[in-house]
């Protein structure tokens, strides 16, 4: 922290010249080239006086004093064996748990959207929703009725209605195929899961599965370079198990693929397990690059290249953008976050 002496030692001026300058002592003889030059400098340092630092932290405390009786609500979308079998969605609801305890909130309401159908009423006594996942357009609507705020994430929205964040799939996906592609691997595989949306009927909810961007970015980048083979692409359910079966299946069908595209780093985590278990090596013999970049990722054998999606801290916005809406906001927005690849040994070298 910077004191009065770092601004007295900078301008050769006595320290209690400083303090009686930046308390604007109007009785001190000094001159107007002294006085400003010591504001500059202050400035440059960044330096608050006692009472500026104590006003933001009153300032501080009696925001967060507001927070203790703000009710937010987390509706997930996930089952609870869906939530445990995938790290990607309990990163996102650790981040808006964070956030919650480090902005005052103390009452988080967790909903499971299969156990709301029913009780929708009890919306109407929160604050406002986070929304964890991706929800039918009809179901929104209804929830809207009994609670006007509400911030989806991961789901882009009708702008005009609803907060949302969100991250741009097609070019997360990209990163990972132009990262195998750049170093020269041509037959490449894929290993996903199915993407699924909650819609409502006849007063229960169900899923449907719809096309999944990965899916379709890797099969668009292997037409473009004249080597999509049906054959080389598997697919399941998201979890560590599936990944383990699915690359169980490619080594069975025999003349394994060079390199593979894994939609989630859970699965490429079960597809290591099979290769381990069949002696065969990465990189050396199969290249992977997956997807999210997890904890867990940096600490597979060997660490996996992956695409980072900042889940927590799209947790942590949906609670900011609520706040932001209960202080008054109404006008919709939208963030999109930053994706970047992150290479390690399973993928991070040039082929020869």
């Amino acid at each position: 922290m910077v004191t009065i002496k770092d601004i007295a030692k900078r301008t050769n001026v006595s320290a209690s010249t400083v303090s009686r300058v930046l308390n604007y002592d109007e009785t001190l003889s000094a001159s107007p080239e002294t006085k400003q030059k010591i504001f500059n400098i202050a400035k440059e340092l960044n330096y608050r006086t006692v009472k500026s630092r104590r006003l933001q932290t009153q300032t501080q405390s009696t925001e967060i004093a507001k927070r203790e009786n703000t009710k937010i609500g987390m509706v997930l979308l996930q089952s609870k064996e869906e939530e445990a079998s995938d790290p990607y969605w309990l990163s996102i609801r650790e981040g808006i748990e964070k956030e919650c305890t480090a902005q005052g909130i103390s009452s988080l309401k967790l909903i499971r959207l299969q156990h709301m159908v029913k009780a929708r009423e009890e919306l109407s006594e929160l604050d406002g929703l986070l929304i964890v996942g991706r929800i039918d357009y009809p179901i929104l609507q209804s929830i809207r009725e009994y609670n006007r705020n509400i911030i989806l994430i991961n789901q882009d929205a009708n702008e005009e209605e609803y907060d949302s964040i969100i991250f741009d799939y097609e070019k997360a996906a990209s990163l990972a195929m132009d990262h195998l592609l750049a170093r020269g691997y041509k037959r490449i595989g894929y290993i996903g899961g199915t993407e699924r949306i909650s819609v409502e009927e006849a007063q229960s909810l169900k899923k449907i599965y719809t096309p999944d961007a990965r899916k379709t970015i890797y099969e668009s980048k292997m037409k473009q370079h004249g080597a999509d083979e049906p054959t080389l692409l598997f697919v399941k359910e998201y979890s560590i198990q599936s990944g383990y079966d699915l690359m169980k299946e490619a080594m069975a069908q025999g003349n394994l693929p060079e390199a593979f595209f894994i939609a989630s780093d859970s699965m490429a985590i079960g597809a290591l397990r099979a290769l381990h278990e069949a002696n065969i090596q990465v990189p050396d013999d199969v290249a992977i690059v997956s997807f999210n970049d997890i904890e867990m990722a940096k600490f597979t054998s060997p660490p996996l290249t992956t695409v980072k999606i900042p889940t927590e801290e799209m947790g942590r916005l949906g609670v900011r953008m609520m706040i932001d809406r209960l202080d008054g906001r109404e006008m919709p927005i939208k963030i999109m976050v930053p994706t970047t690849l992150t290479i390690r040994e399973s993928c991070g070298t040039s082929r020869q």
